[in-house]
């Protein structure tokens, strides 16, 4: 039988090599928002000849406004958001759109999203998946209230979000350093789905190991949970696998306005499922044998500089 659990702290290792950057990148770099977060400018435009998504971005960027979201509505007007514009430079702007795209553009409402909002918008998001952990504690916690010390199992859980949160943010700090992709507010819907499939997949773990407990499973926690990850491991990548070839068809053929969105949905999958297997009931076991110090020293250059 395959010890994954016995190579638990490699994998740990593993995960601290991923998050390590993403997280100096955030400390010095941040994230690049979008006008989502910042003040800004947005409008919805009609125009009397047929105009495609990609035509009004590339006519937009033209005319000064590289940076400007574009989004088709279900009624084939077009959403526009850019940086804050003054009355004039709105005027400016239409006049640009009609003469370069040989049509008349009907202007259906403007507004300007202020730093205050954009402000609190941002502040909501880091709330919403504050308030998504709290709310799993407490759910894992009850579900799992039948097994000795529930809280732990529903500590672990929200380790291994934590973990997969860090990884997308990361990521996406550095892609922001160094490809200047942005962060919208499709990323917090991003965001919020890779939370729930993270936990998703931890818990198909959680209740195999627990059927194996009640069942007096054969030998001590670690063969119970090894086992219960090699039974499961399989579903666990069969079912991510499908997502992902979904989500791929979708970044390479959907439209740009959805490419971050995806690509946040491509980079949370495969974390959430390499925290679940790898990560989450593995933390049961470091929390029931007490190795939270071993894992430093056991680090392979720390140990030999250690000698």
């Amino acid at each position: 039988m395959f010890d994954i659990v016995g190579k638990r702290y490699w994998f740990f290792l593993l995960s601290a090599l991923i998050i390590i950057p993403g997280i100096i990148s955030l400390a010095v770099f941040g994230l690049k928002p979008s006008i989502d977060f910042k003040s800004g400018t947005s409008m919805t435009l009609h125009f009397s000849t047929s105009v495609n998504e990609s035509q009004l971005r590339s006519t937009l960027a033209d005319i000064g406004y590289k940076e400007a979201i574009v989004q088709r509505t279900g009624e084939g007007d077009f959403i526009v958001r850019l940086s804050e514009i003054s009355t004039e430079q709105n005027q400016q702007l239409l006049s640009g759109l009609n003469t370069t795209l040989d049509t008349t553009t009907e202007q259906k409402d403007l507004s300007v999203i202020s730093p205050a909002v954009a402000s609190q918008t941002a502040r909501n998001a880091v709330i919403a998946v504050f308030v998504a952990a709290l709310g799993i504690l407490a759910y894992i916690t009850f579900a799992f209230r039948k097994m000795p010390k529930p809280l732990r199992w529903g500590t672990c859980a929200v380790a291994a979000l934590v973990h997969d949160v860090l990884v997308v943010t990361g990521i996406f700090s550095i892609l922001g350093w160094a490809a200047g992709i942005e962060i919208d507010a499709m990323f917090i819907t991003g965001m919020l789905t890779v939370v729930g499939f993270s936990v998703h997949d931890t818990i198909v773990v959680f209740d195999r190991i627990r059927e194996n407990l009640s069942r007096g499973g054969r030998g001590n926690l670690e063969n119970v949970v090894n086992s219960s990850i090699l039974q499961t491991v399989t579903r666990s990548l069969n079912t991510s696998l499908t997502v992902l070839f979904v989500l791929l068809a979708l970044f390479v053929l959907g439209g740009a306005t959805i490419h971050n969105f995806t690509l946040v949905l491509i980079i949370g999958i495969i974390t959430g499922t390499y925290s679940s297997i790898f990560s989450a009931s593995q933390l049961l076991i470091v929390w029931e044998n007490r190795e939270w110090g071993r894992f430093v020293s056991w680090i392979p250059f720390l140990r030999k500089k250690k000698a």
